[in-house]
């Protein structure tokens, strides 16, 4: 087994290295996605628009279900593939950018996931805003070599054209929903329906041609809808659809309680994560409860909720009444990467710094972010952190022991000391409960999307389960876009699930 982050600085892919065959399967001609674009930054309003004047999700979501019960898709949303009771699957979120970090993904992806049975997208498959002219490049070109069967459950990204592209490939060009109706003059739901970004009229044109790339019969799946389930050998895969804002209808919130009901074990596949960044994020669930009501409900039996947004990998190990529930977050499937160095010293639910786990490790995310603005800023004497002295300064500020101890001379001085602070590097608790949300958001909205790089280190991961009747496997690879990792992608971490 190759070297991972928590081994050596080479086993994250700092240090000279062979660049992968990523760069053979990338696109010459794709037009780099700048998330600090006016002209994208506008085409992805939607979702700030149903922020302020409401969101609409739930309504279309329920038009798309009914259009498509009526074309025939099964009434209780149950894929049933013909899976052995030991097999396994690939789950990757946040993916559709189209450059170079989302292909650095794919030679490891698929030697990782040869002999598995399908995959699963958690979230946002295709940026900026879901167009179907898009699928192409961020979809079909990038997975045209994995053999089987691919699922996904939009992201908000996604639903910035109504999620009719989305519907088109992955629901077997469903029915298109009744129209909305119209509002009533001069309301908030008007004044929204006059600003709504929609999909161009000639949006698809080329997708037929595109989905000549993964025409395979093994290589096709039908979904009955943006949120299902796939009954595989012992487990029960619940695939929910978080809209734009995070949250889930009534409808859909009742098809998850009936669905989660019985013994098999199950697992959680959603749009936005229920633990993330330190903290619990429950997603509200129209007319009361939240979908981690449901997940942590003894009767239903969940061993873990997986879920994307997030740009990274984050697991924390909640005790739930005497059993362990895993919730993960694995969307570093191919967009920039949100910082993890920003995360606090972790202390959630009974989860604390000894218990979670993350990728990239925080001292990688400072030593990246380092990089990135000082090559953007021009300051590389000053700005510039070695790997070593970020991991030093990371451990000092959260007081924790690193993942992967950095040299003996890495020395903490007054700079190194204010660039951490600059870049927004965690605290313990108890010294950044004032300034944690505003500088999480701030990373988040605005210094993450300037992250995006060329080059690797990518610090990119998706993840492998291998199921049996008595266990579940979860391991997650990494893809940092060197030779090295993907002839071998490094296991960043790994957690074996009882299902006895």
């Amino acid at each position: 087994m190759s070297e991972s982050s928590r081994d050596t600085a080479r086993g994250a892919g700092w240090g000279p290295s062979e660049p992968g065959l990523y760069q053979r399967l990338t696109p010459v001609h794709v037009r780099k996605l700048s998330w600090l674009d006016p002209r994208v930054l506008w085409a992805a309003r939607n979702g700030v628009l149903a922020s302020w004047f409401g969101d609409p999700t739930g309504p279309t979501r329920g038009r798309l279900v009914a259009a498509q019960a009526a074309a025939g898709a099964p009434a209780d949303k149950v894929v049933r593939p013909d899976v052995p009771d030991r097999f396994s699957f690939m789950v990757l979120g946040d993916t559709g950018e189209g450059g170079a970090s989302q292909y650095a993904t794919v030679p490891g992806l698929l030697k990782a996931g040869l002999d598995t049975e399908f995959a699963v997208i958690a979230s946002d498959v295709i940026y900026p805003v879901g167009s179907a002219d898009d699928y192409g490049t961020k979809f079909f070109r990038p997975y045209q070599d994995y053999p089987a069967p691919i699922y996904a459950v939009p992201g908000n990204h996604d639903w910035y054209e109504d999620l009719a592209a989305f519907t088109r490939v992955f629901c077997a060009d469903a029915p298109p929903p009744a129209p909305e109706p119209r509002p009533r003059p001069l309301t908030r739901a008007w004044l929204r329906t006059l600003l709504w970004h929609r999909a161009r009229p000639s949006d698809g044109e080329h997708l037929a041609e595109a989905r000549e790339l993964r025409s395979a019969p093994e290589q096709r799946a039908v979904q009955p809808g943006p949120y299902w389930a796939i009954d595989a050998g012992p487990v029960r895969i619940v695939g929910i659809d978080t809209g734009l804002l995070g949250t889930i209808d009534a409808e859909q919130g009742a098809w998850l309680r009936e669905v989660s009901r019985g013994p098999r074990r199950k697992i959680l596949i959603t749009g936005s994560p229920l633990y993330v960044d330190g903290e619990h994020h429950p997603c509200a669930i129209e007319g009361g409860g939240t979908v981690d009501d449901v997940v942590r409900d003894p009767e239903h039996h969940y061993v873990a909720a997986i879920g994307g947004d997030i740009h990274n990998y984050q697991r924390y190990p909640v005790d739930v009444d005497g059993r362990t529930v895993q919730y993960v977050v694995s969307g570093g499937g191919g967009a920039f990467m949100h910082a993890t160095h920003t995360i606090p010293r972790v202390s959630v639910a009974g989860v604390g710094e000894r218990e979670f786990r993350c990728y990239p490790l925080r001292g990688d995310s400072l030593a990246f972010y380092s990089r990135v603005y000082a090559r953007r800023l021009r300051l590389r004497r000053f700005f510039t952190l070695t790997e070593d002295e970020a991991t030093a300064v990371v451990a000092q500020r959260l007081d924790i022991e690193p993942a992967r101890a950095p040299a003996p001379e890495a020395r903490i001085t007054l700079r190194i000391r204010l660039v951490a602070g600059l870049l927004g590097t965690g605290r313990r608790p108890d010294r950044a409960a004032r300034f944690r949300l505003p500088v999480r958001k701030l990373y988040t909205q605005l210094f993450s999307p300037g992250s995006v790089t060329y080059s690797p280190p990518f610090f990119k991961s998706f993840l492998r389960l291998d199921v049996t009747p008595e266990a579940l496997r979860l391991r997650c690879f990494a893809a940092t876009g060197n030779r090295a990792q993907e002839l071998d992608p490094p296991v960043e971490d790994e957690v074996t699930i009882p299902l006895t």
